[in-house]
């Protein structure tokens, strides 16, 4: 049976912990990396851990990724969310892979601040996977041998700022401010009577109690396996290392169909973005004040990744 982990503050110290209803069993020792602890403390030891408990409400709830991990991520990932980007799900044939700065990690229930320079500030819920172990060459993964690579899952919200990311282009600078990336609040730690539930899990994002996004990891276009695969033919991954996996339809951006795409290409280039901002401006983007809840869960309840809330706040 999956099992949930905390990293948190208690007393003075940071700490991880083993989720258990109302309390918290610490895990003895300090690991300075979230892939030294994935890596030394399996689901086999957290099991049976005979460690001190202590109740919720002491503990301060960090980020289950620690700063000094990588942060990658998968775009345009789920049919509709690609078809509302003004993407063609019959004609785009690969996975779009960009990464977020790891400074923008923060605790799952934490402020975002939106910058004095963004208006269009918006929402993307993810699963995120965390790695087990380390990746360094080209391997072939698949259901059979995943979890000897995936450790859990985590909750991911991808905040990005679409007035530099699609007229600049800068998907890592539009969506790497600080405060952009909450985490968590726990890590759910995997075991093999899990994998099935992967491609069955809930996804929903609601702001101020309305939702905006609902769907099903059952629709996700490129899978874990599928994706890390692809991955490791190109880069060396860590233990630890958070993989983001894509939003659902939803979100605040409105994309320009096709068609407008090639009318406004012959537009002189302000007139196109004056066009484009006037088109966003009425859009649902988050403004100051208001609040997002994200939730992942399994339909039997079998995997839950918490609640993660977050206030938007103007930068002073």
């Amino acid at each position: 049976m999956a099992l949930n982990v905390v990293r948190c503050a208690f007393e003075g110290r940071t700490r991880w912990g083993v989720l258990e209803k109302d309390q918290v069993a610490l895990v003895p020792g300090e690991f300075a990396t979230t892939g030294d602890f994935v890596t030394a403390m399996p689901v086999s030891r957290l099991s049976g851990l005979d460690g001190p408990r202590v109740p919720r409400s002491a503990i301060t709830v960090l980020s289950p990724v620690t700063r000094n991990q990588r942060f990658v991520c998968q775009g345009a990932n789920y049919r509709q969310h690609m078809i509302e980007s003004g993407v063609d799900p019959d004609v785009k044939n690969f996975n779009m892979i960009f990464t977020k700065a790891p400074s923008c990690i923060v605790p799952a229930d934490s402020d975002v601040v939106r910058p004095r320079r963004v208006r269009f500030l918006d929402y993307e819920v993810e699963l995120g996977l965390v790695l087990r172990r380390d990746i360094t060459g080209p391997e072939t993964f698949t259901e059979s041998n995943l979890l000897g690579v995936l450790a859990g899952l985590v909750i991911v919200n991808d905040y990005s700022a679409r007035d530099i990311q699609i007229p600049e282009g800068q998907f890592h600078k539009g969506k790497s401010f600080r405060t952009f990336g909450p985490v968590g609040p726990h890590l759910c730690l995997l075991e093999p009577q899990d994998l099935p539930r992967l491609r069955a899990l809930e996804l929903e994002l609601r702001v101020d109690g309305q939702v905006r996004q609902r769907d099903s990891t059952r629709n996700l276009v490129y899978g874990p396996a599928e994706t890390l695969t692809e991955l490791s033919s190109v880069q060396d991954l860590s233990a630890g290392d958070l993989l983001a996996t894509g939003t659902p339809a939803g979100c605040a951006l409105a994309v320009p169909s096709p068609l407008k795409q090639r009318l406004g290409a012959l537009l002189p280039e302000r007139k196109k973005w004056e066009l484009f901002f006037a088109q966003q401006a009425r859009r649902p983007y988050l403004q100051p004040g208001q609040l997002v809840e994200a939730t992942i869960r399994s339909g039997d309840g079998a995997i839950d990744l918490g609640l993660q809330r977050n206030r938007v706040v103007q930068e002073a």
